[in-house]
């Protein structure tokens, strides 16, 4: 079983006995989004810690964009309401890299699979060997932006 998911199980009865009522629910709704991914497809199975924090992720920038869509909305209250969802999910995903250290791994990336002088046609093979290092901790629009400016 995954520990992070054992964490938010424990966590998620903390909150409620301290009646914590948005981190109780975050916690819920984030749990069900787990659920849904170990039962969607074929087969149940449990997902990874790798998997969870992706889960986490998603449902963290599901927060991000709804808060800017509220807020261009005219509902502050509802934006707050999301943005600190999104903090309470993001006391569960790994530190978020910042741009010198995205930029070094992107380098990197390029230097190792030798895709220096090939162009954009290389954005596939860098992008396959920065994700597994920046899994949860950048967004993947942020990571193709910055493949995209070395590369181009």
């Amino acid at each position: 079983m995954s520990t992070l998911k054992d964490r938010l199980r424990a966590d998620l009865t903390t909150a409620m006995k301290a009646r914590d009522e948005l981190r109780s629910s975050t916690l819920r709704m984030v749990l069900t989004a787990v659920t849904n991914a170990e039962v969607a497809g074929k087969a149940h199975r449990e997902l990874s810690d790798d998997e969870v924090v992706d889960v986490l992720s998603s449902e963290a920038k599901k927060r991000r964009e709804a808060s800017v869509a509220f807020d261009e909305g005219g509902r502050p209250e509802q934006a707050a309401k999301e943005r600190a969802e999104a903090d309470v999910l993001a006391d569960y995903l790994p530190t978020p890299l910042t741009a010198e250290e995205l930029e070094r791994i992107v380098a990197d990336a390029v230097a190792q699979t030798g895709a220096a002088g090939e162009g954009m046609r290389a954005m596939g093979k860098v992008m396959g060997a920065v994700q597994p290092q920046v899994r949860g901790r950048a967004d993947g629009g942020v990571v193709a932006a910055e493949v995209r400016r070395q590369l181009g």
